[in-house]
């Protein structure tokens, strides 16, 4: 068997960005070229790595299972090539779900970039979902996540805790009481996070641990569209504290409570082996926790 870093690159890419075209691209090859490259790596290893769907390219199962393994070899690779140096450098690709992009991220990112200037980040925001999504396409280097998760060939760190709060507009009858039970649940109007984010997840399983339901339900996947309708009066919301804290000071939204257990813990997730520069993004996410 031979293999080629030219192939293993090729195959890296293709999974990553799910075009051949694109990867030919980004490995400045021809389509053609980048097309045999991919052909000479599947008659080595004597089974196919993609299948074809009209123009897209979907990975297969024995493609999936090496995938890891050729990331790992072109880590090493690229640390290899690399001068002995202990300077970080580099592209640091952070996919991080709404809340945490919103309300901690920017700062944390400016507090690592400030200790290590040549490094570049780029941040990548979606639902729980959708960060684990892009870690396991290799568009991101490290996940941080709202909801519980247990993805496979990932590493879930424990990270920060956080808690959900109700809310209504200051003129609803709730906002007097300030409490919901759980017989009110399902008399309300919801404004909730759309399935598959951390938030809405959380909030789907408290209810449910509880006993409780919910019957009307408006599903929003912007935060702000969920505060600015609440604002209008339109039903109750649930999103972080974080996010509702300066309405609720300023008299705006009117936090509720319930009997409802909205805790949650925030998560960094990492593929197995990670980079030197990943490994001390994540130190320092660990440390602002302490």
């Amino acid at each position: 068997m031979s293999l080629s870093i030219r192939q293993l690159k090729v195959f890296e890419a293709t999974a990553r960005l799910e075009r051949l075209t694109l990867a030919a691209d980004e490995q400045a090859l021809s389509q053609s070229a980048a097309s045999q490259s991919l052909k000479e790596l599947e008659q080595s290893l004597g089974y196919a790595l993609f299948t074809r769907l009209g123009r897209e390219l979907q990975i297969t199962d024995r493609g999936e299972d090496l995938l890891p393994k050729v990331r790992q070899v072109i880590s090493l690779l690229t640390e290899i090539e690399k001068p002995q140096t202990s300077k970080l450098e580099g592209t640091l690709r952070v996919a991080a779900s709404v809340t945490i992009a919103c309300y901690l991220l920017p700062q944390l990112t400016a507090k690592f970039i400030s200790c290590h200037p040549d490094v570049k980040p780029e941040i990548l925001i979606g639902n729980t979902g959708s960060v684990i999504e892009k870690l396991e396409k290799g568009q991101a280097q490290v996940g941080l996540i709202e909801g519980p998760a247990s993805p496979a060939k990932l590493k879930v760190t424990p990270w920060l805790e956080d808690d959900l709060a109700l809310f209504c507009h200051p003129t609803n009858p709730l906002a007097k009481s300030g409490f919901i039970t759980l017989d009110e649940l399902p008399k309300l109007n919801w404004i909730l996070r759309e399935s598959g984010s951390g938030t809405r997840n959380v909030f789907d399983q408290s209810v449910q641990k509880a006993g409780g339901k919910i019957n009307s339900v408006l599903a929003m996947n912007r935060q702000e569209a969920i505060k600015q309708s609440v604002k209008a009066d339109l039903g109750i919301g649930c999103l972080s504290r974080l996010s509702i804290r300066e309405d609720v000071e300023s008299g705006r939204l009117v936090e509720l409570s319930s009997e409802l257990d909205l805790s949650r813990r925030f998560s960094i997730v990492t593929p197995e082996l990670s980079s030197p520069l990943v490994e001390a993004f994540i130190h320092s996410l660990l440390g602002d926790a302490t």
